[in-house]
């Protein structure tokens, strides 16, 4: 089981660069910063953009991988997006993972004066984003012309660090990510759907777990092929309120065949509200003690 911290880019880089470094110096195995212009209660709060966060991280880390959880369509054009994504290979030396999703609603699919899409829609967009991608990070003189993104002989020079590209882990609670993450994914990354217990949270990983497996059979993938990442935070609960929480989160995530998580830095206030000092035993009682880590 490997772990993954989140760190949420609010905070300027004097007091943001000391916990990249320190999720490195913990042991954790990646670290991720979400990619929004705006989010949720902290909308109108502090935020930084993911990508130069991420290229700063890398500059000040050696070891560690880094990710989006997850890049977001709402904003994003693959051509330049491409760009950035190579540069961030290039910075990190091979570093990087790119988790990516379709784009949820609220301040990121309204900010832009955009209009509001469906659920369907929203599923077009995001094969779409994620197929375009995938040829723009593998090949030269891409040409694509879709419903919601076109390219005209787009270079890809130079190409990813990583080969054949950087991998890509889809997040898919439906079936039609699912399909996505099985057919483009190197990892697949789930929050489990919303529920106030946490035994129906954990039933409703399993049943999505399980339901992966058949899609992944559906592309004749085999389920080792493709790495598994729960976000233990969309659960009820907070992973990091104790080690104890984080050892069940860990082995309970084990036992349905997950082979990474990811749990979210302690902030002073909600969401994520915990002691930091939770992170230093868990430095020391948990991580060192992994199989696979």
């Amino acid at each position: 089981m490997r772990v993954g911290i989140v760190i949420l880019p609010e905070s300027r880089w004097w007091a943001a660069e000391p916990k990249w470094r320190a999720a490195e110096e913990y042991g954790f195995d990646h670290a991720w910063t979400y990619d929004h212009l705006g989010w949720r209660t902290l909308v109108d709060g502090p935020w930084f953009g993911a990508v130069p966060t991420l290229t700063a991280a890398a500059v000040v880390t050696e070891q560690i991988r880094l990710g989006t959880l997850v890049a977001s369509p709402n904003f994003r054009h693959p051509v330049p997006f491409a760009r950035e994504l190579t540069a961030l290979d290039d910075v990190s030396d091979g570093r990087f993972i790119l988790g990516v999703g379709a784009g949820g609603l609220g301040y990121d699919a309204t900010v832009l004066g955009q209009p509001e899409l469906t659920g369907e829609q929203r599923a077009d967009r995001f094969g779409e984003f994620v197929e375009l991608l995938d040829q723009l990070l593998r090949t030269d003189k891409v040409t694509w012309h879709g419903e919601y993104y076109s390219a005209n002989e787009a270079w890809n020079l130079p190409d990813c660090v990583q080969r054949p590209r950087l991998p890509f882990v889809v997040a898919a609670n439906g079936n039609r990510s699912a399909r996505l993450a099985a057919r483009f994914g190197d990892g697949w990354v789930t929050t489990g759907r919303y529920a106030e217990r946490p035994a129906d949270w954990w039933d409703s990983v399993r049943d999505l777990s399980e339901r992966f497996d058949e899609t992944l059979a559906a592309y004749d993938r085999h389920p080792s092929s493709v790495d598994r990442f729960l976000s233990l935070d969309a659960g009820p609960g907070y992973a990091l309120s104790s080690v104890d929480a984080l050892r069940d989160g860990i082995g309970r995530a084990g036992e349905l065949g997950f082979t990474d998580v990811v749990v979210h830095w302690p902030r002073e206030s909600q969401p994520y509200a915990g002691a930091e000092r939770v992170l230093e035993e868990v430095a020391t009682e948990v991580l060192p003690n992994l199989e696979g880590s």
